[in-house]
């Protein structure tokens, strides 16, 4: 008995899947990847650069402290050590 007559020589049910499942890959390969930066995201980036004094103020800081020169009054520093944890929720 012939399984396959005249007419059904090369025929594969899932060869239709399997073609649309390789141009799905294809599509899927061929896409790059998107970002995309919001106003707001924007708007946060300007405000977050530093301000030209307080980077100013921080290099003095920086030297004082290499040199030596920075002193610490550690009175000062308990008390508002103390003033920000009492502040605190």
């Amino acid at each position: 008995m012939k399984i396959q007559g005249p007419n059904h020589s090369n025929f594969n049910p899932y060869q239709k899947q399997m073609q649309k499942q390789a141009d799905l890959k294809k599509e899927l390969t061929n896409q790059a990847d998107q970002l995309q930066i919001s106003n707001q995201a924007k708007q946060l980036q300007e405000t977050a650069k530093p301000d030209p004094a307080r980077q100013e103020r921080v290099q003095e800081i920086k030297q004082a402290v290499e040199s030596g020169e920075y002193k610490i009054d550690p009175k000062q520093t308990a008390r508002k050590m103390v003033e920000f944890w009492n502040n605190q929720p």
